[in-house]
């Protein structure tokens, strides 16, 4: 199937055509008709599937056929602001070729909201915002939603789980009753399904069972104090082009970013104590190919979409195997192929063996264990010991050296 069948504008396909899309994914294919038609639509498909760009093509279409009116016409609701960025730009850029151009607003908290205020005087016909954002706005009478004649609703699973309920239910009482509703999530647990049938008149089902990933995961055994060379010697001889790396703390983001653009290379950093303006400046670097490897906290481990990310690299493990699939799926999306490296550091203070374990049994998988050329451990996890000792291979142990101190100190006594 090509875009030509799905009934878009000769407008709208320019601007498809633009962004590089050849042929509708799966969950575009499926939902784009429906949600022309205006028909609701509640769609399961996973992250880095297409979806937003699956209402948004519709959306701006209704845009053009319909009259303007004022306030927002479409409102989309994301869980953080990164996703909220990301669907805002793909809408901006997809609406640059349009004759009369409608206009995009943000709207995210965190930041002060003044500037989100002073761009909504002129008004907006599609807001994207973070639910509690939106809700300031309305306080401060920076918009109004009596005109909403679309609600979309961006990873519902995800705007429940992290404690926006009670958000989406004042927002959902201000919108007009006859309005079209699109609902997409990646997964559909009682909350969501109980939402949906708030939500959704006589909706369009789609569920999109997507391939698995194509990511190859690697665990690498080292020592903590090999980390960083091991990192550079990885970023030289892989040929990587975009790699992102996963750190546990702001601190070790900067040290880490500031040691690789010390030894030349194009390093950046994202974390959560960054201003939203530096955030958007070094994905889009990443994007622009500016910057070859961003070192970040968990912070970009969802809702960041990058084109062609071939490597994640765990620099620190994630606190928990969710965290860690969410990492690795930057790599590998829209069936590209991708890489996660992991580093196993037998020296740290949280057993990193056992820890690792932990991850490979909640995915169902094992990852061969493996080391870098001229980057021996001095100490690994035995098979046995996983969830505990640390086996030395090329030296004792502290506590068997002191317990061969206390033997001496007794044969001694024994002695006398």
């Amino acid at each position: 199937m090509s875009f030509n069948e799905l009934g878009l504008t000769p407008a709208l396909l320019r601007a498809v055509r633009e962004q590089g899309y050849h042929a509708p994914t799966a969950i575009q294919a499926a939902a784009l008709p429906p949600a022309l038609a205006g028909r609701d639509v509640l769609a399961l498909a996973q992250t880095g599937s297409g979806k937003t760009a699956a209402f948004a093509l519709p959306l701006l279409q209704r845009l053009i056929a319909s009259p303007p009116r004022p306030g927002p016409r479409v409102l989309v609701l994301a869980p953080t602001r990164e996703l909220a960025a990301q669907t805002a730009e793909l809408l901006r850029e997809l609406a640059a070729l349009l004759l009369h151009r409608p206009k995009v607003a943000l709207a995210f908290g965190g930041v002060s909201i003044n500037p989100q205020l002073m761009a909504l005087r002129g008004g907006c016909d599609v807001m994207v915002a973070t639910p509690g954002r939106l809700l300031d706005l309305l306080e401060h009478n920076g918009l109004q939603l009596a005109g909403v004649q679309c609600l979309v609703l961006d990873e519902a699973d995800r705007l429940l789980s992290q404690g926006f309920a009670e958000e989406l239910q004042r927002v959902l009482a201000l919108l007009p009753a006859q309005r079209q509703s699109l609902l997409f999530s990646a997964t559909f647990p009682p909350a969501v399904q109980v939402l949906a049938e708030q939500l959704l008149r006589d909706p369009v089902r789609i569920t999109i069972e997507e391939a698995p990933p194509q990511i190859t995961q690697r665990a690498i055994q080292l020592d903590r104090a090999q980390r960083l060379p091991a990192l550079r010697e990885l970023l030289k001889t892989e040929g990587w082009e975009r790699a992102l790396v996963f750190v546990a703390s702001r601190y070790t983001a900067d040290l880490v970013s500031d040691k690789l653009f010390a030894h030349g290379f194009k390093a950046g950093v994202l974390h959560g104590e960054l201003s939203q303006g530096a955030r958007q400046d070094v994905l889009a670097a990443l994007k622009a190919g500016s910057v070859k490897v961003l070192v970040a906290t968990d912070v970009a481990a969802r809702g960041l979409h990058v084109d062609a990310l071939d490597a994640v690299v765990n620099y620190e493990l994630p606190r928990s195997p969710a965290d860690y699939t969410h990492r690795i799926g930057r790599t590998g999306r829209a069936g590209a192929q991708g890489v996660a490296v992991s580093f196993i550091c037998a020296d740290s203070a949280e057993n990193a063996e056992s820890h690792f374990r932990v991850i490979e049994k909640r995915q169902g998988q094992r990852v061969p264990r493996e080391r870098l050329a001229g980057f021996d451990p001095e100490a690994v996890a035995s098979e046995t010991q996983a969830t505990g000792g640390i086996k030395s291979t090329t030296r004792k142990s502290k506590k068997d050296k002191l317990r061969e101190a206390a033997a001496r100190a007794g044969g001694a006594s024994d002695g006398h």
